[in-house]
């Protein structure tokens, strides 16, 4: 399906981002790794992949400019990298608000910004967001990135009516709680902010947003994020898919 395809997925070493970037090059895609990680299991995943990698600091405008530069056009862009932090607002460090709006979200419009020229060149391209139920929704202790995700949601509606003449779409995913090393991360901070046990911060409160009482697994994005590329998909834009187990349906 997507042979000729030359796709970038960015925080794609582990989790969803490697989830969708296998999906991807299981339909023929040429796929551009991007993320952190062990330099020797990210050369066998390039492998396993036929994939090549990119390790620039998202984090960093100059250091994206020079990865786009580097990598060439793409078809596909897959902003799926993210950091997270929850802490209460009056104990939020700045620099961690800086650097979760930074990578969840300014990431995201430089890669697109320079990805953009070379899809309208070849009138096909495909800009898929990996936002969050909190760009729909909140959660106490996480603004910056409940912040960022909502940006994401409007960043994306925004680009898709730029661009929906061009035969390119733009779309948001929006996944509830999916077992990753994102979500794993944040059970200490969680644990900490609330008070709460280990088992209580997974069954107390992340499960108990999704009346599924199950993690979301990274295959099932990247099954929705390969369909959104598929020429089916090709007169949906500026949509925002839920991915929860029905968080999000209340």
């Amino acid at each position: 399906m997507l042979k000729e395809k030359r796709a970038l997925v960015t925080g794609s070493t582990s989790g969803i981002g490697l989830a969708i970037a296998r999906a991807l090059a299981a339909e023929g895609a040429e796929v551009i790794l991007n993320g952190l990680g062990d330099a020797d299991e990210i050369a066998r995943l390039c492998e396993e992949l036929g994939a090549t990698y990119n390790g620039a600091n998202l984090l960093d405008p100059a250091a994206i400019a020079q990865m786009m530069a580097d990598i060439g056009p793409v078809d596909i862009l897959v902003n799926n990298a993210g950091m997270q932090h929850v802490a209460p607002v009056e104990d939020f460090p700045p620099e961690k608000w800086d650097a979760i709006l930074a990578l969840n979200l300014s990431a995201a419009f430089h890669t697109t910004r320079l990805a953009v020229p070379g899809m309208k060149a070849k009138g096909w391209g495909r800009i898929i967001a990996t936002a969050s139920a909190h760009s729909l929704t909140a959660s106490p202790f996480k603004s910056a990135y409940v912040a960022a995700k909502h940006a994401m949601a409007g960043f994306t509606k925004s680009i898709a009516l730029e661009l929906a003449t061009h035969g390119i779409t733009a779309n948001c995913i929006s996944p509830g709680y999916v077992w990753t090393p994102l979500v794993e991360g944040q059970i200490p901070d969680t644990m900490a902010a609330r008070g709460l046990t280990r088992d209580q911060v997974i069954n107390d409160v992340l499960l108990a947003k999704q009346p599924t009482k199950s993690f979301v697994q990274p295959e099932d994005v990247a099954a929705l994020a390969l369909f959104l590329c598929g020429d089916a998909a090709r007169n949906i834009t500026g949509a925002n898919y839920s991915i929860d187990g029905g968080w999000t349906a209340g």
